[in-house]
């Protein structure tokens, strides 16, 4: 049985699973066979070795990845012996421990196990009766300081003297410390103490720790490189004495560190565990030859790493396609129309697609694209654009601003940003206007007409958001949608409270309130240029995102579609078509990233990720425009295509005369603004909407800004090719019109035909 199962494994695997007399560290690169070599090694320590299934810890990080494993040895070895192995995440296997060792470390054996929301309750709680400031102590960041700081197993009274102690929020600590003893009064324990309390059990208790040391003679630990502080000193705990232990991982895929994982506990294995032995999975079976030597061309770049190289034997394949595109506009249509072609030409489906990007807010565009042009798609990992919590808030703040009596829009913001309007004055409001039959606008606007009681502070409370409404209400005529929805965006609170915190849950809420304040800047000047003026008001973008909205509703969950997707939620993933978008400078790299040498590596290491989930062809997308903050911003292409060997890249620029000199595409795409090709010296954090847009908006000039001058413009002639801000390069079809009126019809290269009237148009004449 042993060599019949060897027998089914390369030279590299069979040498990993064979080793199992001392601590092991096995390298696997993507798409290298690591979930096989696991499961084989525990088949060979049952079959070959002669463990019991019992005497074997096996340890993942998803409880999907454990059945997975358990299946796969149960086809190997047989139900029976797969089914006593000890296997599972680390949180449900300790969880089992320190239910029969609990009055060791001070609770009972029915403890409670508090979820997340379970646990920013308590801390909101704790901060209320401490009397502290909610917007400046919000429970979701103060849960998460408290979560990082467990990880590292930084304990209360350690707290105040970490580098995880901010001056500008010091009660921190102090609520740290509260937290932790109202859990033991309520026999409870997070996630987080799960494997705190693990740790502390053996480190206090030797005779315990010899204990389990005994049971588990054999201890493997799968993507080695995600686990954090207090995992690694679980593990070693362990598996110091016997050192018999078998990690899986890839140092070159390891993209958690805002979860708390630690790259240097892979970097490092062979430093805790004198003699340990190195294997290398090589053969990748994933991709073509070329996209493997693209991605290995791309992380060979970082220093911190364990050299390897990758390769593979299937076919050669074609090398990586950059596709640069004026705009986040043409870059949608770009991918959408390539997904539309390659479908076609290969007979494939939709499901074979995905386009990864580096933030949840980049998804609008393509979302709104695959709208135009029915291409199915599926947010992976999370939700369409509009449905987005933040987006929903703004989006109900527009809908009572058109129509106050828009009962469900207006109970979804009367409270929000908290206002003192709490839930026992909406029943009242409610209560009266059923009572009256009429909408709870009208009870609002009219109180003592319809004999709502409220006492005078609440009473100006709701008449102070009631006015605020009617303010933004007499200027829907004369503002456009960005005029009208950045003030209210700005004057109702919700900047102020989105931008109250750099937690990654806040950023990325950030992200997308940004993302659709250039929707409607993008909305305003589009209509403008296609002569729609007179369409850029609130109810016009109203009626357009209600249309996009209700094509979220899912009628046909089988059908295949096109996966979108970040690139952390992509790992463990692939397709054969995979485009990864918006490589730009200040996106990918996040510019969070910038000034570190450790956080760009780990941004190199995400493309790495984004590149070999491709099976087949891999692109490459970047824009020279994107409206960002409320205006439109120009960015240079990511340094990280220059990381790329230029002999594995295939440029092309949409004219069929491929362009493979990288360096020239640069020179091209940077003429606006300088490149840094260096961390030290790279481009700073572009402000927030609550920093920037509201004390520099600038309203859209009417004045022809495209081809330098109105004589410039007044010149077009019918066949002329032009550059459009947004829709990149056209022919001139047609100018007709004089004056205020005049027009020219376009075909655009991926836009396709488009009318312009060319008082507003972004243009320039090229030839």
């Amino acid at each position: 049985m042993g060599e019949q199962l060897l027998e089914q494994l390369n030279e590299s695997q069979r040498a990993a699973v064979e080793y199992c007399d001392g601590a092991s560290l096995v390298i696997a690169g993507a798409g290298a066979g690591k979930t096989r070599v696991l499961t084989y090694k525990i088949a060979y320590l049952l079959d070959v070795v002669g463990l019991k299934p019992w005497n074997i810890l096996a340890l993942t990080f998803t409880n999907k990845a454990a059945r997975e494993m358990r299946e796969r040895i149960e086809h190997l070895v047989g139900t029976e012996s797969a089914r006593y192995l000890q296997m599972g995440t680390f949180h449900s296997v300790f969880s089992r421990i320190l239910r029969s060792e609990a009055e060791k470390v001070g609770f009972t054996s029915n403890f409670t196990i508090y979820d997340q929301s379970d646990s920013r309750s308590l801390v909101k709680n704790i901060c209320k009766e401490m009397g502290l400031d909610e917007k400046l102590y919000k429970p979701s960041a103060v849960s998460d300081a408290i979560s990082m700081a467990k990880n590292r197993l930084i304990m209360p009274q350690a707290f105040a003297v970490s580098t995880l102690f901010d001056s500008k929020h010091p009660k921190v600590a102090e609520v740290y410390q509260h937290y932790v003893e109202r859990c033991k009064q309520a026999n409870a324990m997070d996630f987080d103490d799960l494997l705190v309390r693990i740790y502390q059990l053996f480190e206090d208790h030797e005779d315990v720790r010899q204990r389990y040391v005994e049971r588990y003679h054999y201890v493997l630990v799968d993507e080695y490189q995600d686990t954090n502080y207090v995992q690694q000193k679980i593990v070693y705990q362990l598996t110091r004495d016997r050192q018999r232990v078998c990690v899986v991982g890839d140092d070159a895929q390891s993209i958690y560190s805002f979860r708390g994982a630690n790259i240097d506990n892979i970097l490092n294995f062979r430093e805790a565990y004198t003699g340990a032995r190195l294997f290398k999975l090589e053969r990748n079976y994933r991709s073509t030859q070329l996209i493997v030597e693209a991605a290995n061309s791309l992380i060979q770049k970082n220093e911190r790493q364990i050299p390897k190289e990758v390769y593979s034997r299937n076919e050669h394949g074609e090398r990586l396609t950059l596709k640069p595109a004026y705009s986040d506009k043409e870059e949608a249509m770009i991918v959408c129309k390539d997904i539309v072609r390659l479908k076609r030409e290969e007979h494939g489906e939709y499901s074979d697609f995905a386009i990864l990007y580096r933030t949840n807010a980049q998804s609008r565009a393509f979302e709104e694209q695959m709208h135009k042009m029915n291409i199915p798609y599926r947010i992976f990992g999370g939700m369409s654009f509009y449905q987005r919590k933040e987006i929903k808030d703004v989006i109900a703040y527009f809908r009572v601003v058109l129509n106050p009596d828009d009962e469900e829009a207006l109970r979804r913001i009367i409270n929000y940003p908290t206002r003192g309007i709490g839930d026992t004055t909406i029943s009242k409001i409610v209560n009266t206007a059923t009572e009256n039959g009429v909408s709870l606008w009208q009870a609002m606007s009219n109180m003592r007409h319809y004999g709502l009681a409220l006492s005078a502070s609440t009473t100006g409370k709701v008449e102070a958001f009631r006015q605020l409404i009617e303010e933004w209400r007499g200027r829907l005529a004369s503002e456009d949608v960005y005029q009208l929805g950045h003030a209210i965006i700005m004057e109702s609170g919700i900047s102020k409270d989105i931008y109250g915190s750099r937690e990654p849950e806040y950023v990325a809420r950030q992200e997308n309130l940004e993302e659709f304040l250039g929707s409607m800047q993008d909305f305003v000047e589009s209509r403008k240029e296609e002569g729609q003026a007179e369409s850029i008001y609130l109810g016009d973008f109203l009626q357009e995102v209600a249309l996009l909205t209700d094509l979220d509703s899912d009628d046909n969950a089988e059908q295949p579609k096109v996966s979108l997707m970040t690139v952390h939620s992509a790992k463990g993933l692939e397709f054969p078509t995979v485009f990864v978008v918006g490589l730009e400078e200040n996106i990918f790299p996040s510019p969070m990233s910038t000034n570190s040498l450790r956080e760009l590596e780990e941004e190199r290491r995400l493309l790495y990720v984004a590149i070999t989930r491709a099976e087949k062809h891999c692109i490459l997308t970047c824009a020279q425009n994107r409206f960002r903050y409320g205006r439109m911003e120009y960015d240079t292409p990511s340094r990280f295509i220059r990381d790329i060997d230029p002999s594995l890249l295939y440029v092309d620029d949409g004219t069929h005369r491929p362009d493979n000199n990288t360096e020239r595409t640069f020179a091209k795409r940077t003429a606006s603004t300088s490149y840094r090709p260096s961390f030290q010296h790279a481009p700073s954090a572009p402000q927030t909407v609550s920093q920037s847009v509201a004390p520099h908006y600038r309203p859209v000039s009417s004045k022809p800004t495209a081809s330098g001058s109105e004589e410039g413009i007044h010149s077009l002639r019918e066949g002329m090719t032009i550059e459009h801000q947004r829709f990149g390069i056209g022919t001139v079809l047609k100018v007709e019109g004089t004056g205020e009126n005049e027009k020219a019809t376009v075909e655009f290269r991926n836009a396709g035909i488009k009318q312009l009237l060319l008082k507003f148009a972004k243009i320039k004449i090229l030839k």
